[in-house]
Parts: C-alpha cells; structure tokens; sequence
C-alpha cells in the first residue's frame, strides 16, 4: 500500500518503523520541532528522526493539520491509507475522505474503554489489571470509530506508565500490520463500537497528580504508577511541595490519613484505608532521595502530617 503517516511521540516510533518495512511510506507529518529543557533549544519530535533515519523523502510539520493546504498537498499523495499514531491533533472531515481503505489509528485501550489522550495512564490509575491496543478507523469523533483488531495485555502488579507505554508500543505496531493486511485482503469487517460503555482518558492536568490522604492506599499507589513521569504524584510537606517518586501499599500503621511516620528505614503514610510506604521522594528544590536518606535530613515531629 501506499501510506501516509500522521505520529509525533516515541510511542509511535515502531509503528512507524514496522509501516515503512512492509508497505511504501510516501510521507510523514509530524508536529512541529518544539523548544525543550532548561535552554529552551528546539527539539525534533522521535517520529521526524526516525523517518530521516528511514530515508523517508517528504517529511511535512504543519503547524494545523485542519488548514485547506495540508489536506489538498496530502491529496496529491494519492495514498491507498493514512496511519495515525498519537499524532496530536484532530484530523479533519477532508482528509479522513481522502485514502481509499481510510484512516487507520493505533490506540492503547480496549476501546471504547479510555477514549482521549491519556488511555495508559489512566488504566493504571484506576486500577485496571487488564489493558491492550485497538486498531480502529477514524471518524469525526473522539476515538468513536468502528474498531478493526484488538490484542489484550495483562498488567504486572508495578507496571507504570514508564514500563508499560513500550510494550504496548511494540504490540501497536504489530497489530496495525495485521490489520493493513486484514483491509487489503477484505478479512476484517469494522465493528461498531458500543458507546453505552464508554469512558473517557482525559488530557493530564498538573492537579491530577494532588493526593487527597483520605484516598485508600491502594487508589494512591496507583495514581502514582499511571502518573510517571508526569504529572506524578505530589503533596505538601512544612510548607513545601513533595513529590512522591515511588511508594507501596504498607497495610494497617495505625496512623491518621497524611500522618506520617519513621518506622525504622521506612516512611509511612497514613490514608483513608491502611497506609503506604513512600520509598523515593523528592522535596521542591532538591533532589531526589530514597525515603531513609530524607529521614536522615529531617526531625519529624509526632503526629506530622503530609498535604
């Protein structure tokens, strides 16, 4: 096939990389280059750097993909498909038209399970044991259109957002060469999706990565995985924002929620049910330590509390 591919993350990086090995990639939209870091240098997205590596001739970063001029140059591409992976913008009514087999997205949940622009770190967030990625074909909604494979992927107990995102960025990109074969063949029929079932994996914000003490431990210790590297987990210590890198259900301590405790090497916390063991913090400011190292720069008080 002749194919089009619309990826800006790392993410999409395999995908890209197994499209281009089985089918002619015609080109590669991207957003644009972005500045990053403390010297606010321009930074290329992984998807221009991996189609430069690939030797891929029509690289295109349109600020908005929505405007007339993208959809007549892509047009003029004549792809059979269009593949998008976490691309980053809503693709327009006038170029989902274009190819002829449609716009092919990898998305990383069950669908409709997690529609939006966060599906794994809100799996992880809520608890979810099982999670996977859907190929689908897009429409004018959000992440409404007809699914074409799926492949499930059981969650280890610690899995984040860090560890996760790559295993299902591997399994993404095997499963849309799967389906491109299935559509160029005619052996997958579209199914609806069933919007009664529904939920939705918003955008992260900063606020979401505040914890409320009286959360069960468990609902904080899963905020913590979904939410690395960012917005993580964070709250409020003599004044100063704390960050909590990495932590664990610690079952019953006996302490109020946000109290905080010295047990030994260990840093406990209380919450609404049972307790947690922070194990990496980090205090606004500083730097990231393991919980006995702060320990050792801090006198906590009886009955200190945390937020």
């Amino acid at each position: 096939m002749r194919a089009v591919f619309l990826g800006t993350p790392e993410f999409a990086v395999p995908s890209l990389e197994a499209l281009a090995a089985q089918h002619e990639v015609v080109a590669v939209y991207t957003q644009p280059d972005r500045p990053k870091g403390r010297g606010r240098e321009l930074a290329e997205p992984p998807v221009k750097r991996a189609a430069q590596r690939l030797g891929i001739a029509v690289i295109r970063q349109p600020e908005r993909i929505r405007r007339p001029e993208a959809a007549a140059e892509m047009a003029q591409l004549k792809a059979d498909i269009i593949v998008v992976v976490g691309y980053g913008q809503i693709i327009p009514q006038a170029i989902i038209d274009l190819p002829r087999y449609g716009i092919v997205n990898v998305h990383t949940s069950l669908l409709p399970k997690y529609r939006g622009a966060a599906p794994v770190q809100w799996a992880i967030a809520n608890g979810e044991t099982v999670t996977g990625v859907t190929t689908m074909l897009i429409d004018a909604g959000l992440d409404t259109g007809a699914m074409l494979l799926r492949r499930e992927y059981r969650m280890a107990e610690d899995e984040t957002a860090l560890t996760l995102g790559p295993k299902l960025a591997r399994d993404g990109a095997e499963l849309l060469i799967a389906t491109l074969d299935g559509l160029e063949r005619g052996t997958i029929v579209p199914e609806p999706q069933d919007h009664s079932a529904a939920t939705l994996a918003p955008v992260l914000k900063k606020e979401d990565g505040l914890i409320d003490w009286q959360w069960p431990a468990r609902t904080i210790y899963n905020r913590s995985r979904g939410f690395l590297p960012w917005p993580g987990t964070w709250t409020a210590f003599r004044g100063r924002r704390l960050n909590i890198w990495s932590c664990g259900p610690a079952g019953a301590a006996g302490l109020a929620p946000g109290e905080i405790r010295q047990r030994g090497k260990q840093l406990l916390a209380g919450c609404g049910e049972s307790s947690l063991e922070l194990m990496e913090v980090q205090v606004e400011g500083r730097n990231r330590v393991p919980a006995e190292a702060f320990l050792n720069g801090v006198r906590l008080k009886e009955g200190e509390k945390l937020g």
